[in-house]
């Protein structure tokens, strides 16, 4: 009887651990005689040999990844999942000229022959049907889809061998990654955070907050982070905050564009305390009711940003998540008879609230 107990923990034991490798990201490495990518476990392990192009972007692999392998002279790319099951030889979604990377668990391919987009799961299945002519990646669990629309290239119809074009007309809905409807028309989604998702049977009455009606009847509400930056911009000029409070309102480094070394960053309570009346007046500017300025949303750029505090802002493939941490800059245009210049002022969303992470003073000289 002890024996069978002890082979049934064992077995479980062996269970969990196979199942829990499943579940612990890959991290890419580049053979050093050949040159190709391979993935390795966390205790630095091989787990998948180095065979791919620098095709091959994503720097971490928790299920799907798009790779290249060159086979007698000729660049085969395909979806590759953890278990070594290959999905798509030329269905492989590009965005930009760049493959896709996975969100959530899940990818998007492309029909080749529909060129219509679909997405799969971490097993390389087919979770939502080539059925639309784009898909976003998935966030929170939702996708946004958009039907009916006709590609515009900047030169007419004529692709000119170039990825770049920008979608005309159609309706854009939101999905689960099941392919169920849960928006009919969410149009103006752009700056929508999927992560704030509240849903009742009347709207959210909030200032910062979209309301939808889905198709269950029910309300679905989503912030803003336009509304939400300028809400708490707001608060923060209207009565400018003292120097300890500005320090607290910052992230706890300062990046300055300074000529001629280019991005440089210090800690920010260090800068602040010395620029502190520059800033003060910066942001009386910004806070006019006639200030010559705008509002721009991002994300954070990985050629300035690159230390590993900064893995949490960017996907598997290095990419900025700005879905979910966007930057949000003003930018004051500052003419005269003779020069025109701009001041910007970028602030990054971070769990605890905007923070601002740096700037570019052209009209007065930093300290």
């Amino acid at each position: 009887m002890k024996q069978n107990i002890l082979i049934c923990i064992v077995a479980s034991l062996l269970g969990c651990s196979i199942n829990c490798q499943k579940d612990v990201p890959l991290s890419a490495f580049r053979d050093d005689q050949s040159g190709l990518i391979g993935f390795k476990d966390q205790n630095g392990r091989v787990q998948i040999d180095a065979a791919y192009t620098d095709f091959t972007t994503a720097r971490r692999f928790d299920k799907i990844v798009a790779v290249s392998e060159d086979k007698h002279g000729k660049a085969e790319i395909y979806y590759l999942t953890k278990s070594g099951k290959v999905n798509g030889g030329k269905n492989v979604y590009f965005f930009d000229n760049g493959p896709d990377c996975e969100s959530e668990g899940f990818i998007r391919f492309t029909d080749a022959k529909t060129d219509k987009v679909g997405m799969l799961n971490g097993n390389g299945d087919i979770v939502i049907p080539a059925e639309y002519d784009d898909l976003s990646n998935v966030r929170n669990g939702c996708v946004i889809a958009l039907k009916g629309a006709k590609k515009q290239y900047p030169h007419g119809n004529n692709p000119s061998g170039c990825n770049h074009f920008s979608w005309v007309g159609g309706r854009k809905y939101l999905i689960d990654t099941r392919n169920r409807i849960i928006i009919n028309n969410i149009n103006n989604e752009s700056h929508l955070n999927l992560f704030s998702l509240q849903t009742g049977q009347k709207p959210v009455k909030d200032a910062n907050r979209e309301n939808f009606l889905g198709v269950d009847g029910r309300y679905y509400s989503f912030i803003d982070y336009q509304k939400e930056f300028q809400e708490w911009l707001n608060a923060l000029l209207l009565h400018f905050p003292s120097e300890k409070k500005l320090m607290e309102c910052s992230y706890h480094k300062i990046y300055i564009w300074k000529e001629p070394e280019g991005w440089t960053a210090e800690t920010s309570s260090e800068f602040i305390h010395r620029n502190y009346d520059l800033l003060k007046n910066k942001f009386a500017a910004i806070s006019k009711k006639n200030a010559d300025r705008f509002f721009s949303i991002d994300g954070l750029n990985p050629f300035i940003y690159k230390t590993a505090e900064f893995d949490r802002y960017y996907n598997n493939c290095g990419e900025p998540k700005e879905w979910q941490y966007p930057i949000v800059s003003i930018v004051m245009n500052r003419k005269t008879k003779n020069d025109f210049n701009q001041d910007i002022f970028e602030f990054l969303r971070t769990e605890n609230g905007y923070k601002l992470i740096s700037m570019t003073i052209r009209s007065e000289k930093i300290k």
